[in-house]
């Protein structure tokens, strides 16, 4: 009787877990397609500003996950996740401006999953691999997302103007501009490339964007790893990976700081500042922060092996049909690449 109540409780606890990482994974899976929607109508210039009101944001969800959290131990190494995302994340309008919006998440989004996938699997980094029951299943899954990549490059996509764009009805509603604002245009080195040159380095950054976001996990795998070991210095590690947010989006804030004071040096001071971009980023950095939670959460419940094909695959659907839908960006090829 006692080893059926034993059983029993295991299974009972075991479909908790799952019901948890998987709600948490739909979640964030709604939120990574969705973040940037509301900053789609806006001009946004070279994106460096807007980074940087983004990584605010996220800063600030991360301090209130902090104190729910009740300040659990702070780990430097975790920052390094976050200041790879960072680097990654600089690159995000300037694929928004070239490829557009659904085709660039898709394609970032499929190198994010087969980085993550692959160092999780295999151990790289020096994390400790991770089994899966059914392998051969799992394989297929990673192939059948590089069979999706390269798909992906046969899409072609119509990004507006930001003349046409600003003509439709904004996401969020926008305030009437007087002449003096119309000075900031939203002209930016993007806008001289020929349709060419946009799809080869809008897909090129895309990849670059995706290795990175991939990456950016595994300093708090490795620590919580390293954690399990006896007479290491991150033994007795927290094992939740919530613990580990508010080191990771410091990272994030600490690094996009450090580049936006970068790009204000370069400019002489004088950096293209978009005040109606404020407030687009500052939600789109909410509802990154909140998807990025619960995808730490999917970690903890699901591990990172089971949760990055399903988080990463999963908000490229989600982009594709505000491309398809909302901003009609996106068509498939008929006949030859153009």
């Amino acid at each position: 009787m006692n080893n059926w109540r034993a059983n029993n409780s295991s299974i009972n606890s075991n479909g908790t877990d799952l019901t948890i990482g998987f709600t948490s994974s739909a979640i964030a899976v709604f939120l990574f397609g969705t973040n940037f929607v509301p900053v789609k109508k806006f001009d946004t210039g070279d994106g460096m500003f807007f980074q940087w009101i983004l990584c605010a944001a996220i800063w600030i969800v991360s301090l209130v996950v902090n104190l729910i959290q009740n300040s659990p131990r702070f780990w430097p190494l975790a920052m390094v996740g976050g200041s790879v995302w960072a680097t990654g994340n600089i690159t995000v309008v300037p694929i928004v401006k070239t490829i557009g919006l659904g085709l660039g998440l898709l394609i970032w989004a499929s190198f994010n999953l087969l980085t993550g996938w692959a160092s999780s699997r295999f151990g790289w980094f020096g994390i400790d691999p991770e089994e899966v029951s059914k392998p051969i299943l799992n394989y297929i899954g990673a192939g059948l997302s590089v069979l999706s990549t390269i798909i992906f490059l046969f899409v072609k996509s119509e990004v507006q103007s930001s003349s046409t764009s600003l003509e439709a009805t904004p996401l969020l509603r926008e305030s009437s501009v007087n002449n003096s604002e119309n000075t900031c245009s939203d002209a930016s080195w993007v806008d001289s490339l020929s349709p060419l040159r946009k799809r080869v380095i809008g897909c090129t950054l895309a990849v670059v964007a995706g290795i990175f976001y991939g990456s950016s996990f595994v300093p708090v795998l490795y620590i919580k790893d390293h954690g399990r070991r006896n007479g290491t210095l991150y033994t007795g590690a927290s094992q939740f990976d919530l613990d580990y947010v508010f080191a990771h989006f410091s990272g994030i804030f600490l690094t996009s700081t450090i580049y936006f004071l970068i790009y204000c040096a370069v400019m002489k001071n004088k950096p293209k500042v978009y005040p109606k971009a404020i407030l687009p980023g500052f939600v789109a950095g909410i509802l990154w922060a909140i998807a990025n939670c619960c995808w730490f959460i999917a970690n903890h419940y699901l591990s990172a092996v089971v949760s990055f094909p399903i988080i990463t695959a999963g908000p490229g659907f989600v982009a594709a049909m505000w491309g398809v839908l909302v901003f009609k960006e996106i068509k498939v090829i008929k006949g030859s690449v153009n």
